[in-house]
Formats: C-alpha cells, structure tokens, sequence
C-alpha cells in the first residue's frame, strides 16, 4: 500500500479508536448502557437455492451457501470471530 493512504487509514482507525472511546465514557458519565453493536453480516438471497453473506460495511460478498440454514450459521461464525468469540458450529457446510 502507498506510505500515504497507509498513513490516511491509521489515521482514520485511530479516530475512529477514540470515538469509540470517547462514546463509552460518556456512557459511563451518564449512567446508561451503550448502544447494542449492530449486525455486520446479512444473508441475501441471489436465487432459488442461493444465499450470498454479506458484509455490510463494506458491502462484499464474504461467502456463499446453497441452503439458508448453512448461510445463516456462517453468517453467525462470521459475526462471533468478529467479535472476537470463538464458536463451532454442527452441520453441513455447503
């Protein structure tokens, strides 16, 4: 990556960094709960048997599954590592 968008995205993450900060003790101050972090994977259906999760931040297809069963279980690993949760999930993976 060039030296400058590298420096432009620690940039960012690093405010982004204190607004997270920044957020939790106001909270903090005021005596109620942050807000619930929202979803960052949905399952979208792209066919009659076809189901693409999604990554709604960025918008990009993060994997595919033939059954919305198995495409809602990768979409909930997918949301666990993210936030740092190890989980095993049983059944098909498709």
């Amino acid at each position: 990556m060039h030296p400058s968008i590298q420096q432009r995205v620690d940039g960012v993450a690093a405010l982004h960094a204190r607004s997270t900060i920044a957020t939790a003790e106001f909270y903090a101050l005021i005596g109620k709960e942050p807000p619930v972090q929202k979803i960052r994977y949905q399952v979208v259906t792209k066919g009659e048997s076809a189901y693409h999760i999604v990554e709604l931040a960025t918008d990009k297809v993060r994997g595919f599954r033939f059954t919305y069963k198995a495409a809602v279980n990768f979409a909930q690993q997918l949301e666990s590592r993210a936030a740092g949760v190890k989980v095993t999930l049983s059944g098909d993976r498709q």
